[in-house]
């Protein structure tokens, strides 16, 4: 019988065999996408004894093509009362319009993580030698930073006012006519976005957490958010976990954490891979880093995401990459992200065999070389198949 899932009293999620789980089927690709990852998925769980009674809501264009309104009051409030969904790309204009649905969506249900876990899959075309040496997890933060969306437009009142008061109280020099933006990052948000990449560390086995920043130049927000994991690790996790300047580079069986300059890191990720396990970052970085590491496994047309508060247990899994509206309806597109992603919001429940089933059939189709469009032209004697005969391929397979 189908029902929603639900926060038990010890903070974890109670799943029922049938959850109620909310989705939104995307803008663009997302017509041929999220039908060929629903078909894996629900055979996935029907083959572990599960099922998902999946309920439509809208966002972007559709939602506002039916209701006039880009997010809808009742699709944020679905997802805050179902606790858990999925959902394709969504529209977000570059240099005007609305902003990110995305971030909206984030900010309004305080899913303060974004997880983006990369590695690669076997048979996967990749730029570089050794992609089978990429296997990350990054934390970035999602609510704060440059994110948070506070700024002013060059040349309106508002610049003017907020630039007149910061070279009168700030004696900051900033030219006239100038956009600008403000990058608040608070303890709070650090923290907890860092305590989650530590728990998560040390409940997947993992060796190191690192701290990745900006902190040589902006030493008040992303310096700090470097001193506060630091602090954060020494307050609540003694014996666990140690900072690398306390324990001389030598953990002795704890986890070890570390920092990097963000740089730097986009250089080393591509150079010394194996030395990142999981990443945690503010928001910016994030950002960058999680797209330039899907880079080296086969790009973000399989990378997975997902957005997360661990504390009220609300999660919404999604496809990273953008809405490719020339694609649409052409039955062509890669659903690798959102599939993944799904995948991704299995684990999540605790569905782990239905996880693997289906991460396992992917990599068996791919060594068949059956593959969308954007791997066929990459690999040597590729059948290309479509979108949803790649989806059909890989349930031949679980």
């Amino acid at each position: 019988m189908a029902d929603i899932i639900s926060m038990g009293p010890d903070g974890s999620l109670r799943v029922p065999d049938e959850p109620v789980i909310p989705f939104i089927e995307g803008d663009g690709t997302g017509v041929d996408i999220w039908p060929a990852a629903k078909l894996v998925l629900d055979a996935a769980a029907k083959k572990c004894g599960k099922s998902v009674a999946w309920k439509e809501v809208l966002a972007g264009q559709k939602a506002f093509d039916e209701t006039g309104d880009w997010l809808p009051d009742a699709t944020v409030e679905a997802f805050r009362t179902h606790l858990i969904g999925i959902k394709g790309p969504l529209t977000t204009p570059i240099g005007g319009g609305f902003r990110s649905l995305n971030v909206a969506l984030r900010q309004l249900l305080d899913l303060y993580v974004c997880l983006r876990p990369v590695r690669w899959f076997e048979g996967v075309p990749s730029p570089v030698k050794r992609p089978e040496l990429v296997d990350m997890v990054i934390f970035r933060e999602n609510t704060e930073d440059v994110y948070a969306g506070m700024e002013v437009e060059a040349g309106t009142p508002e610049a003017e006012k907020l630039r007149d008061y910061l070279i009168e109280q700030f004696g900051w020099k900033i030219r006239e006519g100038s956009g600008i933006g403000i990058k608040p990052m608070s303890e709070f948000g650090s923290k907890r976005l860092v305590r989650a990449a530590v728990n998560y560390a040390l409940s997947h086995g993992r060796e190191s957490v690192t701290l990745v920043h900006k902190g040589n130049i902006q030493k008040f927000t992303e310096g700090a958010f470097m001193n506060w994991g630091y602090e954060l690790v020494r307050d609540e996790f003694q014996g666990r976990a140690v900072g690398w300047d306390d324990c001389d580079g030598k953990p002795e069986g704890r986890l070890l954490v570390k920092d990097a300059i963000a740089d730097i890191t986009l250089q080393q990720v591509l150079t010394r891979p194996s030395e990142f396990d999981v990443i945690a970052t503010p928001n910016l970085n994030g950002d960058y880093l999680s797209d330039a590491l899907a880079a080296q496994v086969g790009g973000i047309g399989i990378a997975p995401g997902a957005n997360i508060n661990y504390v009220t247990g609300h999660g919404v899994f999604e496809a990273t990459h953008g809405t490719a509206p020339k694609y649409a309806g052409l039955d062509k597109v890669n659903p690798g992200s959102v599939l993944l992603s799904g995948v991704l919001m299995y684990e999540h429940l605790g569905w782990f065999d239905a996880a693997t089933s289906i991460v396992r059939a992917l990599e068996a189709t791919i060594a068949d070389k059956i593959v969308t469009y954007d791997f066929a032209r990459l690999m040597d004697g590729a059948t290309e198949v479509k979108c949803s005969e790649f989806a059909s391929a890989i349930v031949d397979r679980l």
